[in-house]
C-alpha cells in the first residue's frame, strides 16, 4: 500500500502520485527551458525572391503573391503593391506545437503594415486561426467591398 502524503490546504494524494507529479512537472519545465531557447534561436527570415517568410532551415514557411495596383501617376506606368495575398502556411509534422506558424504570420502581418499593404487571408491557417487569435491585424484584412486589383508574383 502506498502512504498517504498531506499537502496545503488539506488536500491527500499518495506519496507515490507525488512523486510521479513532481517527475512530471520538471520534465514539462525542462522541455518549456528547451522550447523557449529554440524559440528564441528561431528567427524569421524573409526572402523576397520567392515571395515567402520561413525558418532558417526553410522547412517552415508562409508562402505570398503581391497583388498589385496601376500607379495613378500622370505618366502611367508602372504599379505598386497593394495587398499580399497570404496563399499558404506549412509547418513539418515535427516542428508543429511549437508556434512557427503564429511567428511566420507575425513577421508577414508586420511587413504588410510597415509596407502599407492590405492582407489578403486566402491560407485557412489564417483566416480560420491565426485571425481569430491575432484581432489587432484584422485592419490590415481586405475587405470584399474594397477594389480588385490584378495579381503578380513578383515580390516587395
Amino acid at each position: 500500500m502506498y502512504k498517504t502524503v498531506k499537502h496545503h490546504k488539506q488536500s491527500t494524494c499518495t506519496t507515490k502520485r507525488k512523486q510521479k507529479h513532481e517527475q512530471n512537472h520538471g520534465a514539462m519545465a525542462n522541455e518549456r527551458s528547451a522550447g523557449e531557447e529554440r524559440g528564441a534561436a528561431d528567427s524569421v527570415v524573409w526572402r523576397e525572391e520567392a515571395g515567402k517568410f520561413e525558418t532558417p532551415d526553410g522547412e517552415a514557411f508562409l508562402q505570398y503573391r503581391l497583388v498589385v495596383q496601376p500607379r495613378a501617376s500622370s505618366g502611367g506606368g508602372g504599379a505598386s503593391p497593394a495587398a499580399m495575398d497570404m496563399v499558404h502556411t506549412y509547418v513539418p509534422g515535427s516542428k508543429r506545437g511549437q508556434g512557427l506558424a503564429a511567428r511566420l504570420c507575425d513577421a508577414a502581418f508586420a511587413h504588410a503594415r510597415r509596407h502599407g499593404m492590405r492582407v489578403i487571408p486566402t491560407c485557412s491557417y489564417i483566416s480560420d486561426t491565426y485571425l481569430p487569435r491575432n484581432p489587432a491585424w484584422n485592419d490590415l484584412v481586405y475587405k470584399a467591398d474594397e477594389p480588385k486589383h490584378s495579381s503578380t508574383s513578383s515580390s516587395m
